[in-house]
Order: structure tokens, then C-alpha cells, then sequence
């Protein structure tokens, strides 16, 4: 039996993580050159832990990273909008607001794959489905037989397209800029995004004395005004941010940044499409207003996992774990999607009134939210 894989990224390594441990062999195969990630920080909430924890891998990942006493919602002075207590929420969830570099959960996921398995510089182009066997064309020219294929090479797969003609991304209404600044010193102890009128600033700080940033403004999708931005340009436009902000962007000087207009997927009716599955950003690409795209993928991998362990055939595996994903994903995709809106406000007036709303919102209210987002069972 065959079973294929495109995409090493965060989705498709712990795919095959998942596979191999339920005693399967995977061959996976990356657009890229070479399996390098690409990205800045990311963090992993309660639900991503728990399913590292299902996948029995977390002990190998959480030395890597770096736990954060709150996340922060602050306005343009420096002033608390809205807080939330790791402790509070880890006493009741696991660990939480726990932040890695890309590089490093990439790298710690690759050592759970037989390097032997991974093929870089294959980029899937095309699939053939003769009704027992797959056949998967790449961009060089060669092919790939099959019985299985797992959909995990993001938002633009085209083999996802192939599988779902419906399948729409939708530009969220703003811009994004991502940067790591090293010895990063006493510049931010917790997380943070700074909402304004202007513009939204994330602080993140990661291990190693490194810290993960990021700057958001509203603007039409490949805008030419912001296209050439460089640290110096978001310097001037965030000037009336309160510190660290300014130090933040006076270190990125020089550096090269990561800059992507912001995306989702519009939610799918189905990831299971017979021996097909989709899986990732493929299947459910959300804004990342709530800090779930890795840690979506990671549940992928653990609830495929309990699937295979049922010793059913693969087709009702992929059913299953379809129904058990489908609506919870679309939740992350609608309310990530709502609060990019809530955070990229650029009235004054209706930014006050949002600002004084969350304010006054109860604790219970946070705690409402946080049970249905955290607490999943793999």
C-alpha cells in the first residue's frame, strides 16, 4: 500500500508523523528546493499541546519553546484593552501562550521522519484517478503512482483545486509584515498586538532571546503602495506606537522581511474525497488572528492518528476524521475571520466603542470561548 504526502510543512510532517506510528510507511513530497520552513514565531495554544501529547512527541518539543505570562490587547498609549492569565488558562487547558521558532518545531518535526521519505523540488501539478490507483504529475515532469494521497501543501494546492473546483480563497482586507529581531533583551516579557486605526502590531517574544513581530495594515490585495516596504517605511507609519514598538522596528533595520497579503479558505463541504484526503491550510486556511494555523494542522495529525488506529479501511478513516474536524475548523475559519475585522477597525468612533466593549467584556465570557477552543480530545 502505498500512501503519498505533498507538502513538508507543519500539516503534512506531523501526517506522516501520525502515519508512521499507527504503522504505516508515507513517501512525502515538497514544492521547495530544499525542506527549509519558511516563517518567523508561531504559538501553540492548550489544543496544539494536547495534540503533540497524542502524537507523543511533545516532550521532544516543549524544551524547545518558550512560555508567556499573558497575551495583550493594547491601544496605540500602551494601555490594556484586554488580558488574558496563562496561569489562569493553564491551570484549566495545559500549557498555554507557549511560542517557538518556526525553524525549531520544523526541525524537531523532521527528526520524527525517515529523511529517506522526503523528496524536495516536487511540486504537485495534477492528479489522475483511474478509480483503484492515483497518479500524481509534478511540475518537472515526472509522475507518481499511489493508492493514497494527503493534500498538505496550503492555501494555493492546486491539487486541492483539482479535487474541490469550488474551493475560493478570500482576501482578508489587509497586509502583513513579519520580522525576528535577536538579543532581544527586556524589550516585551508577554505577548501583545497593539490595535489602532492605522494599523495592528504583534509582539511575540521567543526562546533564545529572540522575539517575533509582526504589522498589519488595512489595504487592497498586491496594493503598490505597500509592496516595497522595508523596516524604515513601517517605522514612520507606526511612529505614534508606544515603546517597544519603535525600538522594535529601529532593530529590524536592514533586514529582510516577510510580507504576504492575508488570505483565508473559504470553509470547504468536505475534506474527504474517497483515497483523498486534505488536510492543513489546504483544507482549512484561517486568518491568523487567532494563532491556530499550526496548531490545526498538529489536530490534524493527531485526530487522523486515533483514526488509523482503529484498523478500519483508509477511506473510513479519512470519513471519520472528516467528520469530526469539519465543523470545528469552519469555527476557527468564521471567528478568526471576525476578529481580524474587530482588530483592523479604521473608523475612531467605532474603534472606541470596540475598545471599551472588550474592556467591560466578563472573564467568563473569555473563559466561554477559551472551553470551545481548547478543550478537544484526540
Amino acid at each position: 500500500m502505498k500512501i503519498t504526502i505533498t507538502g513538508a510543512g507543519i500539516a503534512g510532517l506531523c501526517a506522516a508523523i501520525a502515519f508512521t506510528k499507527a504503522g504505516y510507511e508515507t513517501t512525502v513530497f515538497e514544492a521547495a528546493p530544499t525542506i527549509m520552513p519558511v516563517g518567523a514565531g508561531l504559538g501553540l495554544a492548550p489544543n496544539a499541546i494536547n495534540a503533540l501529547a497524542a502524537l507523543d512527541i511533545a516532550d521532544d518539543i516543549i524544551p524547545l519553546g518558550r512560555r508567556l505570562p499573558y497575551f495583550r490587547i493594547l491601544d496605540r498609549s500602551g494601555k490594556v484593552i484586554s488580558e488574558n492569565n496563562s496561569d489562569m488558562i493553564g491551570r484549566k487547558f495545559g500549557l498555554d501562550n507557549f511560542t517557538i521558532h518556526r525553524r525549531q518545531l520544523h526541525n524537531a518535526l523532521l527528526s520524527e521522519v525517515d529523511p529517506a521519505s522526503i523528496h524536495a523540488a516536487k511540486k504537485a501539478v495534477g492528479l489522475e484517478n483511474d478509480g483503484s490507483q492515483l497518479r500524481l504529475h509534478f511540475a518537472d515532469g515526472t509522475s507518481f503512482k499511489t493508492d493514497y494521497l494527503i493534500v498538505a501543501d496550503g492555501i494555493n494546492s492546486v491539487i486541492r483545486q483539482q479535487v474541490a473546483p469550488n474551493a475560493q480563497k478570500r482576501y482578508a482586507g489587509y497586509t502583513c509584515w513579519r520580522g525576528v529581531i535577536d538579543n532581544a533583551g527586556a524589550l516585551a516579557e508577554g505577548a501583545s498586538e497593539t490595535w489602532d486605526t492605522t494599523g495592528r502590531f504583534g509582539i511575540v517574544p521567543l526562546p533564545d532571546d529572540q522575539l517575533y513581530w509582526f504589522a498589519c495594515v488595512a489595504a487592497d490585495a498586491n496594493d503598490a503602495r505597500y509592496g516595497n516596504f522595508v523596516p524604515q517605511n513601517l517605522a514612520q507609519h507606526f511612529r505614534h506606537f508606544h515603546t517597544p514598538v519603535p525600538e522594535i522596528l529601529a532593530r529590524a533595520h536592514g533586514q529582510a522581511l516577510l510580507h504576504h497579503d492575508i488570505y483565508d479558505l473559504a470553509p470547504l463541504e468536505h475534506y474527504a474525497y474517497g483515497n483523498v484526503l486534505l488536510i492543513g491550510d489546504a483544507a482549512h486556511c484561517a486568518t491568523p488572528n487567532m494563532g491556530q494555523g499550526a496548531c490545526q494542522a498538529i489536530e490534524d495529525a493527531a485526530t487522523l492518528y486515533t483514526e488509523l488506529c482503529k484498523d478500519v479501511p483508509l477511506e473510513n478513516a479519512f470519513i471519520a476524521f472528516e467528520k469530526r474536524r469539519l465543523e470545528r475548523t469552519q469555527y476557527i475559519i468564521s471567528q478568526s475571520r471576525k476578529i481580524g475585522s474587530l482588530a483592523q477597525i479604521g473608523n475612531p468612533l467605532l474603534a472606541s466603542l470596540r475598545n471599551t466593549a472588550l474592556r467591560l467584556a466578563p472573564a467568563s465570557l473569555r473563559e466561554k470561548q477559551f472551553e470551545k477552543l481548547y478543550n478537544v480530545t484526540f
